[in-house]
């Protein structure tokens, strides 16, 4: 089970790279990337790795997430510079929607890695002071922080000096907002993930004691 949410969070990351390039508006007073939709539930990952497989499974994806987006950077970079087909007639677009400015990549990579880091480390020791009670409590807190953390310093890096600084703390406070929402809304989610992965795991372990 391990293997397939380090699947999910990896395509998940890549895909809110992807999506990155796009505004939504939701009514009149929140404006979000539509990479926000999906990167979100990254961090539900995360929670249910550290809950079932440890604090250090969860690091491991984390760099796996961080080593992959690197890639996808370069690749795609690559993928740019070569010569269209000549008949090929949307180079323009392919890059406008792939590129993406020095800033905005440098603030998505560390605010990546501080954030998703924090998440792990602060529902490690809210489940080393817990044990397995208090799922929820975890979770929401770990994810709670990191957003916050991931917010900030993206927005910060990606746009500081671009705009008023109250249109700053504004885009920061209604992007948090959003994603203080959806990280109670998942809480469901992280509980039905870690069920299935403690079954799964002691399924193996049964498994593994009836071959031995």
């Amino acid at each position: 089970m391990l293997l397939y949410l380090n699947g999910a969070f990896v395509g998940l990351l890549i895909l809110s790279n992807i999506l990155a390039v796009k505004l939504i508006s939701i009514g009149n007073w929140v404006i979000l990337p539509a990479a926000v939709i999906v990167y979100v539930f990254t961090y539900p990952i995360t929670d249910t790795i550290t809950e079932v497989y440890g604090k250090n499974a969860a690091r491991k994806t984390v760099m796996t997430g961080l080593i992959t987006q690197f890639l996808a950077i370069i690749f795609i970079y690559v993928t740019m510079k070569l010569p269209p087909a000549p008949f090929y007639e949307n180079q323009a677009a392919f890059e406008t929607i792939f590129s993406a400015g020095f800033r905005v990549t440098l603030a998505s990579l560390l605010s990546f890695l501080i954030s998703q880091n924090l998440d792990v480390t602060v529902f490690h020791r809210l489940k080393k002071r817990h044990g397995e009670k208090k799922l929820w409590i975890r979770n929401n807190a770990s994810t709670m922080i990191s957003q916050l953390v991931d917010t900030t310093i993206f927005i910060t890096i990606a746009f500081y000096g671009t705009m008023p600084f109250g249109a700053l703390i504004g885009l920061i406070l209604s992007q948090y907002s959003f994603k203080f929402v959806v990280a109670i809304l998942d809480t469901p989610l992280v509980y039905l993930l870690v069920t299935i992965c403690r079954r799964e795991t002691a399924k193996q372990s049964v498994q593994g004691a009836v071959s031995a």
